[in-house]
């Protein structure tokens, strides 16, 4: 079980976001929200972990070679590695993992609902072991909104996948369940006093290390042909952007707004996959697309209480 919040940390965190922390978690959903379409395309002549190693290794030589460049201070203790060991289980090899086979066996819309579950699953880990993010009726009022404005963004179609392919659900939403508790986790890495650059470095090579024997002994990828030129791209992409980016801005704002508000990028994944497509890939917008913008809006809205608190005023 992860400590109390009394032993993982000295330092609080901002119970609101500012317009720095704002902005880092929209980017963080810009990043992600890439991600479901890379991995689409990887599916398609890729194995699960295989895409989960490939996707880690290169985002972890990436950042290796952004500490060496920056002069970075590399993890040095062996509690700090021991933690980047767990949070790279939680937050990559588990996760990425179940959702990458979930996707195998469900479309990306509903895999994608599911994912936003995520800070449900936070608000009640984070609520329950830190001190400093217990439960509060906002909270919980504000993820249910954003769960169902997720859900309506997507469309009801892909709820009609809801009674098939149950195991790859439950997958789906594990992997919500397991972030819950790697960015609970996350929070003891403000003490070591590492940058996140640093952390983000450690966490997916530790997560590599971990997901390699397993990747070659289940899947055997010497078996298998050799992905083409629109995989390799998509993978490139994939650990760059969606994993190697993605994660420093990850690790600032769960440094200086926590575990539920970093969370909140699940409900902004939708929205950003939904404007790349429309910008890129000239996709129309409908009304459910700004219904469920609106309902996630009140939701973070009220998770983030200022608006809230001043109406009640």
């Amino acid at each position: 079980m992860v400590p109390q919040a009394e032993n993982i940390m000295n330092s609080t965190i901002r119970q609101s976001m500012n317009v720095k922390d704002w902005t880092m978690l929209i980017a963080l959903s810009i990043l992600w929200g890439g991600s479901f379409f890379f991995v689409g395309i990887a599916v398609k002549e890729l194995t699960p972990l295989m895409i989960v190693l490939v996707r880690l290794s290169l985002a972890a030589l990436t950042l290796w070679v952004i500490v060496g460049v920056l002069k970075v201070a590399p993890p040095a203790t062996l509690k700090a590695w021991w933690a980047l060991l767990v949070m790279g289980i939680l937050n990559n090899v588990i996760p990425f993992s179940l959702i990458v086979w979930g996707q195998t066996h469900i479309e990306s819309g509903l895999a994608s609902i599911f994912n936003a579950m995520t800070p449900l699953f936070t608000v009640v880990v984070a609520g329950t072991l830190l001190a400093d993010e217990r439960i509060s009726r906002s909270k919980v009022v504000g993820v249910l909104l954003g769960l169902c404005g997720a859900a309506v963004m997507v469309g009801v179609d892909a709820l009609r996948g809801m009674g098939a392919d149950v195991l790859a659900q439950l997958a789906v939403m594990g992997a919500a369940l397991s972030y819950g508790f790697s960015t609970t986790w996350g929070r003891r890495f403000k003490t070591f006093g590492l940058n996140p650059i640093a952390i983000a470095a450690g966490q997916v090579t530790m997560s590599a290390m971990v997901l390699t024997p397993f990747a070659f002994f289940i899947e055997q990828p010497w078996l298998q042909a050799m992905p083409g030129m629109q995989v390799w791209m998509a993978l490139i992409a994939l650990a760059v952007l969606s994993t190697a980016l993605a994660y420093i801005l990850f690790f600032k704002v769960l440094a200086s707004a926590g575990a539920t508000n970093v969370s909140l990028v699940t409900f902004l994944v939708p929205i950003s996959a939904i404007f790349l497509g429309f910008v890129f890939l000239g996709e129309r917008l409908q009304w459910s697309h700004f219904s469920g913008t609106a309902l996630i809006a009140l939701g973070l809205s009220a998770i983030d209480g200022r608006l809230w608190r001043r109406f009640a005023a």
